[in-house]
């Protein structure tokens, strides 16, 4: 059934003045998944959300409410959920440490207030709250740096396992030589090696890995990607076609400034065209495309950016 979405914000933002804590806690429900299924909503059910929020006071109800803000992916919703992360029930800040996935937040820097709260709920109390903000954290967020690598350092002894196996992934996503030996164990257990851990292999590219990816089955999502970058001679191939691109389009294309590049906490390399709003390309799709022959690379790049003639 498909959902009438302003109908759902209208019915939902009616339900949050009630007086009943389980019609609040439906409200923001209806609220959350009208912005989640309507980008055009988002403003108008942030700004609802954000409203209720001041007046408040039910721990089950504010769990939905961060759960339903986090859903809008709007920055004014940091704030709010920056000061529910020291909220004394759990339940609020397990919804807080998901919602922290907000753009405004994993694009920030270390020391920005929304990472700052999900620094500090890697510590929590609740495991499952712990679990979740490492996640974020280490999965989600670009944020680096020592204080982040600490906090994903301590999760990796973490007696919870699920927040253990965060730690370990977010390392590894940092490619923190430490996390090679845990990649190690997670991989050595089938039950630890999910589609995140094959992820995270693939970003850390370390070829101490390659055996035991090797024992997966290579039509596993994410096995052949993690097989390809922790095997040392194929990734050394792959970076000599990524400069001999960049100087084959020197050659053909100069206009078009190209650049190669690989971004710590993602797999692969990227070729960039111009100015950061230009088309970015991932290297090794584009050799696959072209036969392997940079050249032949070069030239499709250069067919997507035919060359302006002026009059």
């Amino acid at each position: 059934m498909v959902m009438n979405t302003p109908a759902a914000l209208a019915h939902g933002t009616e339900l949050l003045g009630s007086a009943e804590p389980a019609d609040r806690a439906a409200g923001c429900d209806l609220v959350g998944e009208a912005a989640d299924r309507d980008e055009d909503l988002r403003t108008a059910a942030a700004t609802v959300l954000l409203a209720h929020a001041e007046r408040e006071r039910d721990g089950h109800v504010l769990a939905c409410l961060a759960d339903a803000l986090g859903r809008t992916e709007d920055g004014r919703a940091v704030p709010v959920l920056v000061a529910l992360a020291g909220h004394p029930e759990a339940q609020v800040r397990r919804q807080v440490a998901s919602a922290l996935s907000l753009d405004a937040v994993v694009t920030g820097p270390p020391d920005a207030p929304g990472v700052r709260a999900l620094l500090a709920l890697t510590r929590d109390t609740d495991p499952e709250a712990r679990d979740w903000a490492t996640f974020t954290l280490g999965f989600q967020c670009e944020a680096d740096g020592p204080e982040v690598r600490q906090a994903l350092w301590e999760r990796t002894g973490d007696e919870y396992p699920e927040a253990r196996e965060e730690g370990i992934r977010g390392l590894a996503r940092r490619r923190d030589p430490r996390a090679v030996p845990l990649m190690r164990e997670l991989l050595a257990d089938p039950d630890g090696a999910a589609v995140l851990t094959f992820r995270a292999a693939e970003i850390l590219g370390a070829p101490e890995l390659l055996p035991l990816l090797e024992d997966y089955d290579p039509d596993d999502h994410g096995v052949a990607d993690a097989v390809a970058a922790c095997d040392g001679p194929r990734r050394a191939r792959l970076e000599e076609g990524g400069w001999a691109l960049v100087r084959a389009l020197e050659r053909l294309r100069p206009d078009l400034a190209a650049s190669v590049w690989s971004t710590r906490c993602e797999p692969g390399l990227t070729l960039g065209i111009g100015g950061p709003d230009e088309p970015c390309y991932d290297v090794a799709g584009l050799l696959t495309r072209a036969g392997g022959d940079p050249v032949r690379a070069a030239e499709l790049v250069g067919s997507d950016h035919p060359v302006i003639v002026h009059p």
